[in-house]
Order: structure tokens, then sequence, then C-alpha cells
């Protein structure tokens, strides 16, 4: 689906770049073309930091590249980068009042508690002092972090920092990508697995490319938005993914470098029978002594090589992956046992809760995939050590277009927790069509699970959002962790509208309070700094409602997976339904929906705390986007919209493909205004959307009129 590119290149250590895009021969620059840092060149940029912290030499390079985009042109409203101890030296006693006070409270910062001192380590102060723009932070990764803001605000920061000071903290402490690479192209799944941008940014060949240009430009990239972990492979843990644990390290190394000097940890997914795949052991029994040991000692010697190694990542006991119910074990054994041979050397284990049973009875309507995760790890609440974190998905089923919150991040008060997002559009187009997640994702930040705060209850209601939760405290921080969705493709997303998708996540997990449609605007700024107003309404136009257009056009009203088998692109309505995957929409001839009621169902609904447990119980109160999520109704049942269930899936379906083609003859209007080639990706793209919405419209419209042989009253044609 996307086409090959070649690799960056170096000449002299330095890369080789075009006028125009900032990018090696081969790719796109996306969103920090050098021009995006010609308005912050031109303030002229005073950095006060001394040390070879190897974040300190990125920061360096970053100012000297803004300072010659400027080319020496300088205005008369100065900006001060700084450490917060080279800024005391600096002001001197009574000197620079500003400047010191911003320096002691981000010193004051640094001191909070959390993972490994990220709390403070990577917040920042800003403030003015004598008409000059001052940002201090206490260490170097805040530092950087300083440093992209003033590049996404060119310097102009005077509404925030009007005040006393502004301080800048992130709001979870970890802020990961999990990529799902191969080490080579015939991998089980490819050379990434549901990876719609091409071949893996750093695998190639099976082991790690030579020419880590890319790698260095996505670093960048990721630094910007505010990523400060990554995990460089697949989940689903082959064998030769298995060894860079072992005798691979040193080939990680490599890359852990790139991405330290850019403020981020690197991590890897391990299998949980590595003891065992590595020729060792006959066990990986959690609680065998020899297994303990082969684990410490594995971790002894990553450290060795990298000593900042951030931890791993397990996926055990699902979809057929090794674990500790082999052994008669918990995941708490699991997780504990990696947990604790990291422990020495500051690491975490993100243990993913996306455990359920993949060899169904499609006959059996008692069992529910959706309940899987709650009752697989709600009696091991607390149970877990400090260092693991149970890695939770957005929905309780799968990344699907609409899902409800998974109960499961509300039940385990006692456990560190961190939720999973889906940046790769797996189930939202592939990154063939325009679907802008980022309202997806603050919907669920902004979700409370133990209610709306208002009313007569409001006192008695707790107002946690997801993101509080996720959150943590201090001394026990979550996070937020996605599935990535860049590869080799010149435009790293495949669809260079899918960029943004990345761009926002990166944002929203810094602060989770942003606002989607601001996200956009800052992201066609840094991606299309010289182009004009043009491209910035096109944007919106294309993508603030795309979600919500794509799941028009595609399943409706919370039902999941009517996609082709294997790879899930394009409609399949009945292509899951009498798999062991699950079964998901129960259609007949009298209606359809998944009964989850406590009263007639699967009781999935009690497994939410009050009130949503009732909500979702009760046809009066289920909202029309869930409805049949959890209950099984009538094609004639009226929803809250007014319109029967039937007659709304044929009027979306219909509204949602003529969309499509609205925002295709949208995009005409920045015909000239962006670089050719990324109009004529774009172009070609939203065709294939067009097409494939008009697909899904006729073979989902034909599908519930034979089912309920109910005609569209409006008698548009359905094949």
């Amino acid at each position: 689906m996307t086409d090959p590119t070649t690799a960056g290149t170096t000449t002299g250590g330095t890369t080789s770049t075009t006028s125009s895009t900032t990018s090696a021969p081969g790719w796109h620059a996306a969103w920090l073309p050098d021009e995006a840092l010609r308005p912050l060149g031109t303030r002229g940029v005073r950095l006060l930091a001394t040390g070879d912290d190897p974040v300190l030499t990125t920061v360096r390079a970053e100012v000297a590249r803004a300072a010659q985009v400027a080319r020496g042109t300088t205005t008369s409203a100065p900006v001060t980068l700084a450490l917060a101890a080279d800024a005391l030296a600096a002001a001197g006693p009574g000197a620079a009042p500003r400047l010191r006070t911003a320096a002691e409270h981000a010193i004051a910062l640094a001191e909070r508690p959390g993972l490994a001192g990220t709390l403070g380590a990577q917040g920042f102060v800003v403030t003015r002092d004598e008409g000059a723009l001052v940002v201090v932070a206490a260490q170097p990764r805040g530092l950087l972090a300083g440093w992209h803001h003033l590049v996404r605000t060119g310097g102009d920061t005077s509404g925030e920092a009007a005040g006393d000071l502004a301080v800048h903290v992130p709001a979870q402490a970890v802020r990961m990508l999990d990529h799902w690479d191969n080490l080579a192209a015939d991998s089980p799944m490819g050379p990434v697995e549901r990876g719609y941008a091409g071949a893996s940014l750093w695998f190639a060949d099976g082991r790690v490319r030579d020419d880590l240009t890319r790698v260095e430009h996505y670093a960048r990239l990721l630094a910007h938005t505010g990523i400060n972990a990554v995990c460089l492979n697949n989940v689903n843990v082959h064998a030769r993914e298995s060894a860079l644990l072992t005798t691979g390290i040193d080939q990680v190394a490599r890359l852990a470098t790139i991405f330290r000097a850019a403020g981020i940890s690197t991590y890897l997914a391990v299998d949980f029978a590595a003891p065992i795949t590595s020729g060792a052991l006959d066990t990986s029994d959690p609680l065998d002594d020899d297994v303990r040991a082969w684990w410490e000692r594995a971790f002894a010697d990553v450290y060795a090589t990298i000593p900042d190694f951030g931890g791993v990542v397990v996926k055990a006991d699902s979809e057929g992956r090794p674990g500790p119910f082999a052994y008669g074990r918990t995941h708490a054994d699991g997780a504990n046992l990696l947990g604790r041979a990291l422990a020495p050397h500051g690491g975490t284990v993100f243990w993913r809760a996306f455990v359920y049973d993949h060899r169904q009875d499609w006959r059996d309507r008692g069992t529910d995939r959706a309940r899987a995760a709650y009752d697989h790890f709600t009696p091991l609440d607390g149970q877990f050590d400090d260092n693991a974190v149970l890695q939770v998905k957005l929905g309780p089923v799968d990344f699907q277009v609409r899902e409800p919150l998974s109960p499961l991040l509300a039940a385990m008060p006692h456990t560190r927790l961190a939720m999973e997002l889906q940046v790769t559009q797996e189930y939202t187009g592939q990154q063939q069509h325009v679907c802008y997640l980022a309202p997806l994702w603050r919907e669920a930040l902004d979700f409370r699970p133990w209610g709306p705060v208002g009313g007569a209850d409001a006192a008695e209601t707790d107002a946690r959002t997801v993101a509080d939760v996720v959150r943590g405290t201090d001394a026990l921080p979550g996070g937020l962790v996605a599935v990535a969705n860049v590869g080799d493709d010149p435009f790293w997303t495949g669809h260079p509208l899918a960029q943004a998708n990345l761009y926002a996540y990166g944002r929203l997990t810094w602060d989770p309070t942003l606002d989607p449609s601001d996200l956009l605007d800052e992201w066609a700024a840094r991606t299309f700094p010289q182009a004009g107003p043009a491209v910035a309404r096109t944007v919106h136009a294309l993508l603030d409602d795309s979600w919500h257009v794509y799941e028009s056009y595609t399943a409706p009203l919370g039902i999941g997976f009517m996609v082709r088998p294997g790879h899930h692109y394009g409609p399949d309505v009945d292509g899951y339904e009498y798999t062991p995957w699950g079964t998901y929409h129960f259609a007949d001839r009298d209606g359809i929906g998944v009964d989850r009621t406590r009263a007639t169902g699967t009781g999935f609904t009690g497994q939410y705390p009050a009130p949503w447990r009732d909500v979702y119980e009760s046809l009066e109160t289920c909202p029309d986007e869930l409805l049949l999520f959890f209950h099984h109704v009538p094609y004639t049942h009226v929803l809250h919209s007014g319109s029967t269930v039937v007659q709304h899936v044929y009027d979306t379906h219909v509204e949602g493909a003529a969309a499509t083609q609205r925002m295709r003859d949208t995009w005409r209007d920045v015909r000239g205004v962006v670089p050719d080639e990324v109009f004529d990706r774009v172009a070609a793209r939203l065709d294939e959307q067009v097409r494939s919405a008009a697909e899904w419209r006729d073979q989902i419209n034909t599908y519930f009129w034979r089912k309920s042989g109910i005609p569209d009253p409006q008698n548009r044609v359905i094949p």
C-alpha cells in the first residue's frame, strides 16, 4: 500500500537537506522543516547550559540550527534558554531577579518524586526578565522540552508568561510509543505488524540498519511532541526478535544512543518464554529459581550495555503468546518476575492486559470477549510490584472505531496503570482513510468513570477523569502508551495527513486538556510554515469531523469487527461472526446487537462502577452510539435521535460516503500551495477513501435490508 523509499545520507556528519523541507533525499520533513525554526531564530537565543549530557548537545545543535536559518537576522526581543544551575550562576545575587526566581522554581520542581525523577526532570518554567523571554529547566530533558515549546510558539508566549511564572510539567510521567517492528520483511506478519507506512525505520535484513539517519530525524519529531519512551519491536515477539535482548543488545544500543539524545528512553518487547527459546532452560515458570536467575543475568547484561534502558513490554497468555498460565501462575507472578529482575537497575515492566480466549465457540452466547481483561486482572489488584505497570487498552475489545471505555481502568486502584491507544489505524482506515483520532482520545481522557460532576449528588461524586486515573500519583505514576504508525514511507505515515494523529498523540500525553482543533493548527503551522491560511482551513475541513465520518460509513452504533478477517481492511459484515475470535453483532431476522446486560445478557455492564453500570444497562439511558455494543434490539427500535436502528444505518452510510466525496473536493483547494508530492499522495488516498466508503455503504445497507426486510423509505438504490 505504500511507496518504497531510500534511506537518508550523511556527509561529514551533517544530514543532507533540501532548502524547502529539511529532509534527506527520499522523505518529507514532517512537522519540523527548517522554516519552522525561523521565528525563533530571528529572535536570537542565549543558551546558558554547561555539561556534556547528550540531550544538551541536542539543544545546542537546535539553537545553532535556528540561528543558521535566521542567517544572523535578530530582533530586539531575545530569548534566554537556561539550565537552572547555570541561570543562577549567570544571574548572581541581586541581579536579574526573574531569571533567578525561575531557576529556583525549576529546581524545586525537579525535587518532585516520580518514576526515575521524570516528573521533575522534564518540566520547565517560562517568565520574563527585563523584557526578555526566559525558559529555565532543572535538567537537560526539561530544557529540550522548553526548546520545543518555544519552537511551537515561535517564542511568542507573552500571554502565558505575563503572570508570575508559567509552569510546564507533563501530565503523564510515561509517554510511550510501542512499535510493532520485526527484524526482517519475511517475519510472519511482515516488516511492521499492523503497519501501513512501509517497512521498519530501523530494522532490515534481520538486523539494525547501517544508516540510521532517518531514526535521528524521527527521534527529533517525537521529542517535539513530548514522547519520552519507545518500545522498538513487536509485542508478538518472534524468535529473531527475542534474541535482541541477549545476542542483539549491541544493535539495540545503537538505537538507544539516538533516542537518548532526544530525551527518549528505549524499551524492548520480550518473549515470556525467552529462557526456553534462548536454549538455556526447559521452563519459564516465574516461581522457578533458575528462571529468576536467567532474567537477572539477562537484564544485568542489558544494563551493562545500555545503562539507561527503560525496561520491557510483555504480551503474555494472549492470542497464543506464552505466559504464566502454562505453569498455573498468575499475571502478577509473571510481571513481578520481570519487575524484580529490572528493579536493581531502575527498569519498568509494562504488562499488557489484552488477555482473552481467542478460541471461543461462536454458539456460546455467554462467552464475552469484552469481559475478559476485567475478569483476569481485578482479582490481582495490589499484587503487582511498584515497577510493574498494567497496560490497558482504551476499550474492552480491540481499538474499534467506537467502544466504551475499558472498565478495568476504574477497577485497579492499587495498581499502576497505563492506557493503550492505537495511532496506527488498524480498524480506522489503515492510513488510507482520513481519520483524525485526537477527538476520540480526548473523549476517552475526559471520561469520568464514576459519573459526571453536577446535580444533587455532585458532592458525593468522584470527579476524576481517565486522564487522572492513568496519571497515578507522584510516587506511583502511570502513563499513556500507543501503537505507533510510522515506517520508511517518504511521508512517514503513508497518508501525509495521518501525521496529525502521531503529533496529537504526543501532545495529549503531555497535556490531556489540549483541544484537538488547536493541535491541528499547531501541526499544520509546523508542517507547512510558509503555506498560508488556505492550508489550515483545508486541514480542518478534512480532519475535524473525520472520525465521525469514518464511523458513519462503517460499523454502526458501537458494533465492531465488520471487517475482512486477517488484514482488517474493508467491509465483511459476517467475517468474524462465526470464528473463534469472538462474536460481535448476533444479527438475525429480528434484530441486532450483543446483550451485555446483567438482567438477560453476559453481565458486562456490571463491570462498570455506578452510575455507568446502570446507564449502559437501560435501553432508556444507553447512548445511541453504544446501543448495539450493550443491547440486542429490533431493527425498528427507536433511538434517542428519533430514527429507527435500520433507518439510522441507511442514512448514516449514505451521508458518510457523500462526506468523503466532499473531502476529496476540498483538498483540491491547496493544489500548488503544499508541495506537489504531498498533494498527489493525499489526493490518491482520498480517491481510495471515496471508493472504500461507497463499498462500505453498499455492503452494510444491503446486509441490513436483507436481514430486516425493511426497505429504505427514501428509495435510495441498494444493490
